[in-house]
């Protein structure tokens, strides 16, 4: 095992350190941003609304659409490391596609209709004005993206001063 200054944080290029763990929403499928529409349909009377007479009826379609999700070869999460943004599937985690921290200077939040029913979004990483990843129906996108902006910075910040030893010596 290596020893860590501090518990937890290690250098990129010693090894890769998860930093955070996020899953997709059901509003990341289509079927999901469809009830999330129906369900934010306010028109009614009183307490009882259309969208809460429908969130009743497709309990059962939800629920499958959510278990469906969890099942172990469809199973989906973004992990945020040191290193590099990833999407892994599957039970064991392997990785479908990832993005370099170093790949992308803006995180865009962009909300589908029906995701903001389930306070989701996607997350489009930009490197100027081109789409280089995107995590669609992250859930509570924010606290993530700042993440990985922060995270982001210190890469570059350590790689900054990598470079500037390299060039001294």
């Amino acid at each position: 095992m290596a020893m860590q200054s501090i518990a937890g944080v290690s250098p990129p290029e010693v090894t890769e350190t998860t930093v955070m763990t996020v899953w997709p929403s059901v509003a990341a499928t289509s079927l999901g941003r469809t009830l999330g529409r129906v369900f934010r349909i306010r028109d009614g009377f009183g307490p009882v609304s259309l969208g809460r007479l429908a969130l009743l009826a497709c309990l059962p379609i939800g629920l499958m659409l959510y278990l469906s999700m969890r099942l172990p070869w469809a199973i989906q999460r973004y992990r945020l490391t040191n290193r590099r943004v990833i999407v892994e599937r599957g039970i064991g985690g392997k990785i479908q596609q990832y993005c370099d921290l170093d790949q992308f200077d803006s995180i865009e939040l962009v909300q589908d209709p029906g995701q903001e029913w389930y306070a989701a979004g996607d997350l489009v990483f930009r490197k100027g004005a081109v789409e280089k990843f995107r995590l669609p129906g992250v859930s509570r996108p924010e606290p993530f993206r700042q993440t990985c902006l922060k995270v982001q910075q210190s890469y570059r910040s350590v790689a900054a001063i990598q470079a500037h030893a390299a060039g001294a010596a």
